[in-house]
């Protein structure tokens, strides 16, 4: 599967405005590949993605029910609430940065060199510092905390600005000239709602989004 990201002469204002008219230039991208150990719940969820010299931006919609947000905080486990998560393999570096943000805006951020697990996360991976967690900016549609849950439908938006400046300190240099053909997978999941799913743009073969080798093609195309 290939996702194509188109380039934008214009940053998207951070508003969480999914009619914004700077997102007609990106391709939408169904994230809607469901794990079997899912609930019945299946929210349909929406992504697009642009880039320039400084970074990638994204914006989620989610028609949703059963929502839940109660993680706050960088590196908060944010999984566990109504979650949308972006993850990427630049063409530089050993490994790829998982992004993961909740309906409330809160956010994990790593580097992952080797996914296996252990008892301490991973192999060989980082948490993202904090000053460099700084320069990524998130905004969503809903209030912080969302508890107790939502159950009647609800649709909510989630975006982000992923400046390069805050993933090249554990990759190396990016030049977006040079550097087109990425690797990634996008997510949707709401591990402690009362109705739990995983849902990915690429199927994964078993309940586990750090496949690296079940990740798409993601091309930054021509400016």
């Amino acid at each position: 599967m290939k996702y194509t990201v188109n380039y934008t002469a214009t940053k998207p204002l951070l508003e969480a405005n999914w009619d914004d008219p700077v997102w007609t230039a990106a391709e939408a991208v169904s994230i809607a590949c469901v794990r079997p150990e899912s609930s019945d719940h299946r929210p349909e969820t929406t992504l697009k993605v642009l880039y320039d010299q400084d970074g990638l931006y994204g914006i989620y919609q989610v028609h949703d029910h059963y929502v839940r947000v109660t993680h706050l905080g960088y590196q908060a486990p944010v999984c566990l609430d109504s979650c949308v998560e972006f993850f990427c393999k630049p063409p530089v570096g050993s490994g790829y940065f998982n992004l993961e943000m909740n309906a409330g805006g809160s956010f994990w951020f790593s580097y992952v060199r080797n996914p296996r697990r252990t008892e301490d996360g991973f192999e060989d991976f980082s948490m993202v510092d904090e000053k460099y967690g700084k320069l990524i900016q998130v905004k969503t549609t809903l209030p912080e905390t969302v508890e107790p849950e939502r159950r009647e439908p609800l649709t909510w938006v989630a975006q982000f600005q992923l400046p390069f400046a805050a993933m090249e300190p554990y990759c190396g240099t990016i030049d977006t000239a040079r550097d087109r053909e990425w690797k990634a997978n996008f997510y949707k999941c709401g591990d402690e709602t009362s109705h739990p799913h995983w849902i990915s743009w690429v199927p994964v073969h078993s309940l586990n989004f750090h496949l690296p080798e079940c990740f798409g093609d993601m091309e930054l195309a021509q400016n």
